[in-house]
């Protein structure tokens, strides 16, 4: 049998551990299972990764970059502030819409690696491009079209993420279109107005 390197089977095990995970949950990715999947021997899935945290990450990183991938395809080279935000917004929802399993899988590994200290890295590093990408697109969609914003492109980008990720989980515990749609219209013209420094703030009771 031809020898394969390090470099060719990673591609193989996150694509392996992807689909199995995606089919059975996180619970069901031990490295023997997933090495089963691909058909290798246990052996390589630690050759190739060294930990199964490792390959978790590589997964993480795999979906995320994935994602963000279709996102940016998606943004408008020639239309306004306004338009480019929705043009956006729309298209990581249609990711959730057209790649439920992703969005589930990247929340599930998401709360395991809340508890597994050896995945904190990783999760940190998948928050902090998610939010990284989004203010780069808010801040280059504005200087595009010459709008000054009112408050932190990255500030902009948390609460877009926040309520994006709340409606993500919504779609898939308890999905309703036309709710969604609305939910996600109202996000969109919360996130503009908030840019345009048209939305006040309620001050908050002091602790």
């Amino acid at each position: 049998m031809a020898h394969v390197s390090a470099a060719e089977r990673r591609p193989q095990l996150i694509k392996a551990a992807i689909d199995l995970m995606t089919r059975e949950g996180v619970a069901a990715g031990s490295t023997r299972a997933i090495a089963a999947e691909l058909g290798v021997a246990q052996a390589t899935v630690h050759y190739t990764f060294g930990t199964k945290e490792d390959l978790y990450r590589a997964v993480m990183e795999q979906l995320t970059h994935d994602l963000i991938a279709q996102v940016e395809r998606a943004a408008p080279a020639d239309a306004g502030f306004e338009e480019t935000v929705a043009t956006l917004a729309a298209a990581l929802w249609q990711t959730v819409r057209e790649q439920p399993t992703a969005h589930q899988l990247l929340t599930e590994l998401s709360m395991f690696a809340l508890r597994t200290p050896r995945l904190q890295e990783a999760l940190e590093g998948h928050y902090g491009e998610v939010t990284a990408v989004t203010a780069k697109l808010v801040t280059e969609a504005a200087e595009r079209t010459g709008h000054q914003l009112a408050q932190p492109a990255e500030t902009l980008a948390r609460f877009f993420l926040a309520g994006f990720d709340g409606l993500s989980a919504q779609h898939l515990s308890l999905p309703d279109e036309e709710a969604e749609l609305t939910c996600l219209q109202a996000l969109v013209s919360a996130v503009v107005a908030l840019a345009g420094g048209r939305m006040e703030l309620v001050p908050l009771p002091k602790s």
